[in-house]
């Protein structure tokens, strides 16, 4: 480090300029420059303060001079040399009572309000700008040099020296000099900090996009025609475009999630991301880890830091499946991120804010939840500003053969075969089910009936408990006369003669009447002369 023997010039400042600029850490270059001049000549105190938001308005010492509380100075940076070890250690730290500076307020805050540089000889006889003078008198400071860090006649902050020694007006033009330097690396260094960050948030997304990609339920878009379903429409078209929070209530299987992603899709957060959360698969105890992030080493496993869902949505949408699995101890964790609009990571200090918005959605009855206790009220008033029900698939029917037809072109493509044909009496035997699963066992279902068909018709193979369950529900909405044996056969009887009509009493093929009826031809053949039909 040059001596400079108790003065600054300018070749010294050169020199620390050069060094400084060859830094892309904010830290590394902020030290650098406070330290570098300590070191190099007469100061007994060098400081930098940068305008950043207001943060600790409600406890700075300073709040009752402030004229803004949205933005004031930081003190960032600080170095000492100091003659007298007893001045005290709070003079050579960034959180002393001079942590932030109100812009406009006393010197420092002139500078960095103004953008306008400043020279104060016999700064200890200068009662307007220290409160304790007695400091600058024990450690003999004599002059005192502030300059705007200016970027693109942008003002970053102030920088501020306090020498021993009487200085020139050449060196505070030297000075000057070196502060305009000293911005473009800050400036440089903050650059270089908002890429790293945007470049890890980048391959934290991509992370949690592949693992999406892997565990994503096929569900193909809202499809049908049902008025329930032009309801659940119609409040997508209502709710997407503004911020509230939506809270889906349905059984499993119905859809949540499609929904979550229409009204992402529609919304004015459409360009940035969706972030899911399924509660109920994560552990207790990472569930903080996993909603807020942690910081490196903040517990066993944490080897590197990772952002959390919440700040992975940060300006997009935030979908919560299954929140009524939260525990209720860490209820009260998420209602104050909701509305403090803050997280920090475990491990670390730094408060950081978001603006994310929330979807949730739940199959379990959260009104009743909440009134046994396993559910806190006001996080559930926080959610439900819009709730929406879906309805089952067995109160929509008759969208059953669109869904049929659309899983059954993306299941053929995906092995690798020919679509296998929907008949009528497929259509009629899904539509009979009750689904207790919803789309996502209809998906199942036919996912499963391609693979055992091969390039044969379909057959579906529903569980018998649920077929008998289905039987009882119709038996007890729906009674029915009981038919004699010969009524059953007449039945029978019209039935295969209404199948041959259509099909122009063709019996096999693809086009016959055998597959018409989910039956064998060689089964069919031998019906017809049981009952003894005629050929038509």
């Amino acid at each position: 480090m040059p001596d400079l023997n108790h003065s600054m010039n300018l070749e010294a400042l050169q020199t620390i300029a050069t060094m400084v600029a060859q830094q892309r850490s904010m830290t590394a270059v902020l030290e650098l420059i406070v330290e570098s001049l300590v070191n190099s000549s007469d100061l007994a105190l060098a400081r930098i303060w940068l305008i950043r938001p207001g943060d600790i308005c409600r406890e700075c010492p300073m709040l009752e001079d402030c004229p803004d509380h949205t933005r004031c100075l930081h003190h960032v940076a600080t170095a000492a040399r100091p003659r007298n070890p007893e001045s005290g250690s709070e003079w050579y730290r960034t959180d002393g009572f001079y942590s932030r500076f109100p812009l406009g307020v006393r010197r420092i805050g002139v500078i960095g309000a103004t953008g306008n540089s400043l020279k104060l000889s016999q700064a200890a006889n200068d009662p307007e700008w220290f409160a304790r003078n007695d400091w600058l008198r024990r450690e003999g400071v004599v002059s005192f040099l502030g300059h705007p860090l200016k970027f693109r006649d942008e003002i970053l902050g102030v920088l501020a020296v306090f020498s021993r020694s009487e200085t020139s007006d050449q060196e505070f033009a030297w000075l000057r000099v070196f502060a305009d330097s000293a911005a473009v690396a800050i400036a440089n260094a903050t650059a270089f900090e908002e890429i790293e960050s945007l470049r890890k948030r980048l391959e934290q997304e991509n992370e949690y996009l592949r693992e999406e990609v892997q565990q994503a339920a096929v569900f193909g878009d809202l499809l049908g025609q049902a008025p329930a379903l032009q309801a659940v429409t119609h409040q997508i078209e209502l709710v997407a475009p503004t911020n509230a929070a939506v809270l889906i209530l349905g059984e499993s299987g119905t859809g949540k999630e499609v929904v979550a992603r229409e009204i992402h899709r529609h919304s004015r957060r459409a360009d940035l991301p969706l972030i899911k959360v399924n509660c109920a698969a994560i552990p207790r105890e990472l569930y903080e880890s996993e909603f807020f992030g942690h910081a490196k080493g903040a517990f066993t496993g944490a080897f590197r830091d990772r952002a959390g869902r919440f700040e992975l949505a940060d300006g997009g949408t935030l979908f919560l499946d299954e929140i009524g699995e939260i525990p209720l101890d860490l209820q009260a964790k998420l209602l104050r991120v909701l509305q403090e609009g803050e997280i920090e990571r475990i491990g670390e200090e730094r408060t950081r804010k978001i603006d994310v918005r929330i979807i949730a959605a739940t199959n379990r009855n959260l009104r009743a939840e909440t009134e046994a206790g396993r559910f806190r009220q006001d996080l559930f008033y926080r959610l439900s500003v819009f709730p929406m029900e879906l309805p089952p698939l067995r109160k929509r029917v008759e969208d059953i053969p669109m869904l049929a037809e659309h899983f059954l072109t993306r299941l053929a493509r995906q092995l690798g075969r020919p679509r296998p044909r929907l008949t009528l009496a497929n259509v009629q035997q899904l539509q009979r089910y009750q689904w207790p699963g919803n789309v996502r066992e209809l998906q199942h279902t036919l996912e499963r009936a391609c693979i055992v068909a091969a390039d044969g018709p379909l057959r579906f193979d529903f569980p018998t408990t649920s077929s008998r369950q289905q039987s009882e529900r119709s038996e007890s909405s729906t009674p029915q006369r009981i038919l004699t044996d010969e009524e059953l056969r007449a039945f029978e009887a019209d039935n295969i003669r209404a199948a041959l009509l259509k099909c122009h009493g063709k019996v096999y093929g693809a086009n016959g009447a055998a597959a018409l009826l989910g039956l064998k031809p060689t089964t069919l053949n031998s019906r017809i002369k049981a009952l003894g039909i005629k050929e038509t």
